[in-house]
């Protein structure tokens, strides 16, 4: 009975995988007009998609797993971090929302005020994940950087936006042999940097590129989730799906050593 139950997690991971790849819009057309119609050997045992909805919470555990274990990229000594909203719904019905009310928290980015919560990336030069952290929408860009279970692969390079700019935290990194490098802000005295991370600094714009395919291509934000177990599995899988894209955003280091010998 076990078996069982392990085969029918395994196609439920699967179908989630595959949505995520498959540039449909919503999970109830890709269910109903895709796997039911054009699956059936490979899924046997098929359910109606309301009880495929109830019985997708159960997978989340194997789905953190499989990321975790198989799916996450190496450090490579040059790294990226960012955050990026996850908009449980539109700011103006946050008052009324339902479904992940006691999770989601009212959060401010660049691009505004949202309702919902932040994902937090590090990817390295070829832009594969090599770690992440979901939190409240209200909480500070520089606080997952605070935990070691979440900079224990990090090394070399952290290229990162101004957010991010702090002393205590740029010494407590750099006792770990991480190496924060931020542009300065307007009130802040200038220093020397080496040429080298002026131009990393130059290619942050790699990490925007890899949230934009998360969102884009991989769908990891939506405002349909029925719970919070629904929202991290739909996270899960989309995050799942774009370590498995072929061509990711990544940067040419053949470009930035020539443009160091032009310097």
């Amino acid at each position: 009975m076990s078996f069982v139950k392990a085969l029918i997690a395994t196609w439920h991971l699967s179908i989630l995988i595959m949505f995520h790849l498959s540039r449909m819009r919503d999970l109830k057309s890709f269910y109903l007009g895709y796997i039911k119609r054009h699956c059936q050997q490979d899924f046997p045992k098929q359910l109606s998609y309301n009880r495929f909805v109830e019985r997708q919470t159960s997978v989340g555990v194997y789905l953190l797993l499989f990321l975790n274990l198989r799916c996450l990229g190496p450090c490579t000594g040059i790294s990226f971090i960012d955050s990026t909203p996850l908009r449980a719904c539109h700011i103006k019905r946050a008052h009324q929302h339902r479904s992940l009310k006691g999770w989601a928290q009212t959060g401010k980015s660049t691009l505004g005020w949202f309702y919902g919560f932040k994902l937090h990336l590090v990817i390295n030069d070829r832009g594969e994940i090599i770690t992440f952290r979901i939190t409240h929408g209200a909480t500070d860009d520089r606080e997952p950087l605070k935990s070691e279970a979440f900079t224990n692969k990090l090394f070399g390079k952290l290229v990162a936006d101004r957010g991010y700019i702090s002393q205590d935290l740029f010494e407590r990194l750099f006792i770990d042999d991480i190496h924060m490098i931020t542009k300065r802000k307007r009130n802040m005295k200038n220093s020397l940097m080496h040429l080298h991370d002026k131009v990393l600094l130059r290619k942050r714009a790699l990490i925007e590129s890899v949230n934009d395919q998360l969102k884009n291509i991989c769908q990891i934000e939506h405002t349909r989730h029925r719970s919070i177990n629904n929202f991290c599995s739909n996270l899960l899988a989309g995050l799942i799906a774009y370590q498995a894209l072929e061509k990711k955003p990544s940067l040419d280091l053949e470009h930035v050593v020539s443009t160091l010998k032009r310097a």
